[in-house]
């Protein structure tokens, strides 16, 4: 049996963002971009930042910008459980532009309080919003 569509629920800990029936899905799992269709196999990650743009069911897309979770797929329902998860047009730019240049600025200070893991993840939280930012404006 064919599926044509399959249900998504993308939730945070603050809310839900997007529940209906879908086309596709794209997402960053933790070893890499994820195509999720209709009648994917069973599948449990993790998640890192970035995007999950959101084919609905008659073509439409929505994008949201999630900073890590977990994503579940099963036969007839998606489930993703982000930390934080925020629909692309409500992003600020300026702010994400602002918080890459502070984390670039921490990456490349030469000093003892450095952390560089922490910077590296403030800064790949930064780039994943501008990202989404911008497949948002391709959008409009």
């Amino acid at each position: 049996m064919a599926y044509t569509s399959v249900n998504l629920n993308v939730v945070s800990a603050e809310e839900s963002l997007f529940s209906g029936a879908i086309e596709s899905l794209q997402i960053t799992g933790s070893e890499g971009e994820l195509g999720i269709m209709p009648g994917h196999a069973p599948l449990l990650t993790s998640l890192k930042p970035g995007m999950a743009r959101i084919v609905k069911k008659g073509g439409d897309e929505e994008v949201i910008y999630i900073s890590g979770g977990m994503l579940e797929v099963q036969p007839n329902q998606i489930i993703v459980l982000a930390d934080v998860a925020t629909r692309g047009a409500d992003l600020d730019e300026q702010a994400a532009q602002e918080a890459k240049q502070r984390a670039e600025e921490h990456l490349n200070a030469h000093g003892d309080d450095v952390n560089y893991a922490e910077a590296a993840a403030e800064l790949a939280r930064a780039v994943a919003k501008l990202r989404v930012i911008q497949a948002a404006k391709k959008k409009l």
